[in-house]
This record gives C-alpha cells, structure tokens and sequence, in this order.
C-alpha cells in the first residue's frame, strides 16, 4: 500500500509489514495502525520512525534501548501482553522512543514507556513500567556521541 506522510511524502509499505496497536499508543488511543521506517537519508541506523498508516503528520522516532542501555531488561507483566498475543524472547521487538529537542545536547529517549512489538503476529502494545529505575527522560547524547566516536577511530 502507499501512505502520504508528513516527513516522508509518500512512501510504500509492504502490508505485510503493518504493526497493529489493538489499544493505540498512549496519548493516541485511536491510532492503531503502523509501520516502522527507516530515513536513509537522514538516519543514522539506529533511529526508525514508527510512522502511523492513519495520520499522515503522526511519526515518533524509536530506537533499539539496548543501543544506549545494554543492561535494559524491564519485567513486564505476562498478561499486559494478551492483545498481542503469546510471545517469544525471538518474536519480541522492544523500541522506545526518542525526544529531540532544540538543544540536541538534551536528547532522550522514554525508558518507562517502552514499545513491545511481537513480530508473529505484528501487533504490538505500549506499556508503562513500575520499576522505578527506569526513566521517561533518560538522557542519550553523551552516550551516542561516544559511541560515534568510537566508532570513527
């Protein structure tokens, strides 16, 4: 299918390859349907849009937290995961997502609320963590720039 989208024009999709959210995202509960894109021009790897089907001026970037905590391992209650069916460690995809502010230097990504996809079925659902170790606004830039840095020697 081609969907119009606000920062991407129009691109296509493999329907295939179209996450479904049975209850929306948090803040959006009457988006529900998805698909995750890549920028080549413009991304690093490491950032993807999750891009909605519905509302071509919704897009959120996400990104893999292992990239920027490899230690992340929420626990997450079983039964949070119904809608989107029974999971598997290797059909489990975990995004969270990213705010780029003006000042670059204070860049985040949402810990607490990650995204939890399960690649079988693709469906997914958004979930809010207890654990208090885990923050809404755990700063990254250090972290990335060090890892460019690295990366370049």
């Amino acid at each position: 299918m081609i969907i119009a989208t606000k920062n991407f024009g129009e691109i296509e999709i493999d329907d295939g390859k179209s996450i479904h959210f049975p209850a929306g995202i948090i803040g959006f509960p009457d988006l529900t349907d998805f698909a995750l894109v890549h920028d080549d021009e413009q991304g690093t790897g490491n950032v993807h849009w999750l891009q909605s089907i519905q509302e071509a001026a919704f897009a959120m970037p996400v990104m893999d937290p292992l990239i920027i905590a490899p230690d992340y391992n929420p626990v997450i209650d079983d039964d949070v995961f119904g809608p989107i069916g029974q999971l598997a460690d290797n059909e489990m995809l975990i995004l969270v997502t990213l705010t780029v502010p003006k000042d670059i230097k204070t860049m985040s990504v949402n810990l607490k609320g990650p995204i939890v996809v399960n690649s079988a079925t693709r469906k997914a659902c958004q979930v809010i963590l207890e654990d208090k170790q885990y923050e809404i606004k755990f700063p990254i830039y250090d972290i990335l720039n060090a890892a460019m840095k690295e990366g370049g020697e």
